[in-house]
């Protein structure tokens, strides 16, 4: 066995599923100038495209870095490195030969955040973009989603498993979609008119089909949310004071840009007996069914109680626009909704929500 066999191992073990896919063509390939552990600002060591012609042109694109390319280096024997592998794929007209640079620039941007941070996409996960998927484009694809690649299964390599994640491209009412309900749900019920799951820069809302908006109605009213926990850029808490011959209700504060969220996340996880975590860097609040109203404050964290009259009425008064209000099947909670400011990359506004 060569010296070239023991050193990439993992490299290699991607490389012969690629080859099962395509057989031998020769992919695009775009490697870091300079690695990432010696200064270089790509994570990723390598990205390849290839020719994809079914269910229509495309580029298939695979990402070789999350895993362990080389020597088993972590001390994790079940996965390879972080235990996937990204892969995209992009819709590719007749005379396209290259595929797009901002495509590579995303894929190694998603690196960037999961070597940064440490958090990892698994099959399901989402991810809100903030803004186009590829800058100054005019799409209305603003969000990226994670699933099982319909052609790539996970396999076992000697550095641990590595699993396949397909990164796709999708709308913001998507995006609320399957927080509502469930990504892979959402997915599968698209699957007859959003083959391989294909992200094209041009397309409309998948919501805009009656049979994709009446199976999305129907999958959150059967199974509910399986989104347990909100990532809230606004959040803050108040706690009630009492007065001589009166008490302040407590005060939960949300931004505008999830308030819509929260209010379809309150049917679909408390109405069916499932809790809802809303986390920002400084807080954590949990609201939760119960028989009767209640509020568990410490440090950092907020437990509220909610019966079911209680969360209907949260659920029709919380909407993206600013404004405070009292609950009347739990006076002693006020809610408040704050603007949301959405900045590009500068910090400079580009939008205002509420």
């Amino acid at each position: 066995m060569s010296e070239k066999e023991v050193e990439a191992t993992g490299w290699d073990a991607i490389e012969e599923q690629m080859i099962g896919l395509y057989g031998h063509q020769e992919p695009r390939h775009y490697a870091a100038m300079l690695p990432y552990m010696l200064g270089g600002n790509d994570p990723l060591n390598g990205i390849s495209a290839y020719k994809a012609e079914q269910p229509y042109p495309h580029w298939h694109f695979v990402t070789f870095g999350f895993s362990e390319l080389y020597e088993k280096e972590s001390e994790d024997p079940e996965y390879s490195g972080y235990g996937f592998e990204l892969t995209f794929r992009l819709a590719r007209t007749a005379e396209e030969q290259e595929p797009p640079a901002w495509a590579i620039n995303l894929l190694q941007n998603m690196a960037r955040y999961v070597f940064s941070s440490g958090n990892i996409f698994a099959s399901g996960h989402h991810l809100d973009a903030n803004g186009p998927i590829c800058l100054g484009a005019d799409t209305k694809l603003t969000a990226l989603a994670f699933t099982d690649d319909p052609e790539l299964l996970a396999m076992d390599t000697p550095n641990g498993r590595v699993e396949f994640l397909q990164m796709v491209g999708i709308t913001a009412d998507e995006l609320e979609a399957m927080m509502s309900w469930n990504t892979n749900a959402f997915l599968c019920a698209s699957q007859d008119v959003f083959p391989f799951y294909i992200t094209d820069l041009s397309r409309d809302s998948l919501l805009g089909m009656p049979v994709i908006a009446e199976a999305v109605r129907q999958g959150i009213d059967r199974d509910g949310s399986k989104t347990g926990i909100l990532y809230v850029d606004q959040l803050d808490y108040e706690s009630g004071k009492k007065r001589l011959l009166s008490k302040t209700p407590a005060c939960l504060t949300m931004g505008a840009r999830q308030a819509g969220t929260v209010a379809k996340l309150l049917r679909g996880r408390l109405l069916k007996g499932k809790e809802l975590t809303l986390t920002s860097p400084e807080l954590q609040v949990v609201l939760e069914p119960a028989e009767e109203n209640s509020c568990e404050e410490g440090a950092g964290f907020v437990r509220i109680g909610l019966n079911e009259a209680a969360v209907l009425e949260l659920e029709s008064k919380l909407v993206p626009r600013e404004g405070e209000f009292k609950l009347s099947m739990a006076k002693e909670l006020m809610v408040r909704v704050r603007k949301t400011y959405i900045k590009d990359q500068e910090g400079n506004v580009v939008d205002t929500i509420g």
